[in-house]
């Protein structure tokens, strides 16, 4: 059953900027990164091929850490780059704690699947994270059920939808595995993370604000907690019943 709570005004306005703030620069600065890489690279000339996930070759396990930096072209940063500032954004909003947790997991445990099962060949770019926060983003939105996490899966749908497809062999050159193994990471840390961050608080009803309920018993009775509500005393009893 779908439990689409609508969010209260968010009680302490100055961390909402601040958690709006950090959402919004951490992706930025990763993706300035991205590019200052790709510039470096232009610019010093070279094969940093090897600095991608070379499946199976000890020394390509290098390639598990760095992989994700290198891109072959500026085409091909300018493929994933928007996609995971974007991305970024929106997790780091919905779930900052959880997205804390699953960039790095997706990082490291989606290039070990690409190192061990993936094809021969250098295995470059950032593609495989984009896929995992995506992943991630629809997963854990389902799992939290409440408004913002559904709106922000729809919305992540609506715009990186066609993704779901790079998880398949297509085109010879793209490394379907790094997408496979990022979605797959992705979608266990959203199953798993999804009470990392805490619920939005609800608006309450009108016609439950003044009733002199204690906003616990509340919150326990939303969440189908019955059998952790304590029974009203006898005085309580008394001072509730309509006079006759």
């Amino acid at each position: 059953m779908m439990n689409l709570r609508r969010p209260a005004p968010p009680t302490d306005p100055k961390a909402e900027r601040e958690r709006l703030r950090r959402a919004l620069i951490w992706p930025l600065i990763g993706a300035a990164i991205l590019v200052v890489i790709h510039a470096l690279h232009e610019l010093l000339g070279g094969d940093w091929s090897r600095l991608g996930i070379l499946p199976r070759d000890p020394m390509g396990v290098l390639g598990i850490f760095t992989s994700p930096l290198i891109h072959g072209s500026w085409g091909h940063l300018a493929a994933n780059v928007p996609t995971l500032w974007v991305l970024g954004i929106l997790t780091l909003y919905g779930f900052p704690r959880a997205t804390r947790i699953a960039v790095p997991l997706i990082w490291i445990m989606g290039g070990l699947g690409v190192w061990l099962f993936a094809r021969e060949g250098a295995h470059i770019g950032a593609s495989g994270l984009t896929h995992g926060l995506m992943f991630f983003a629809v997963v854990i939105g389902i799992r939290r059920r409440d408004a913002l996490s559904i709106a922000l899966a729809i919305i992540i749908l609506f715009l990186y939808g066609s993704m779901l497809w790079g998880v398949f062999p297509s085109t010879p050159r793209v490394s379907f595995e790094a997408h496979l193994f990022g979605a797959v990471v992705g979608a266990v840390c959203g199953w798993f993370l999804y009470r990392r961050d805490p619920l939005p608080p609800a608006r309450r009803p009108s016609w439950e604000e003044d009733d002199g309920t204690d906003p616990e018993t509340l919150r326990k009775i939303a969440q189908g907690r019955l059998d952790e509500i304590a029974p009203a005393s006898d005085e309580q009893q008394r001072r509730d019943r309509p006079d006759p």
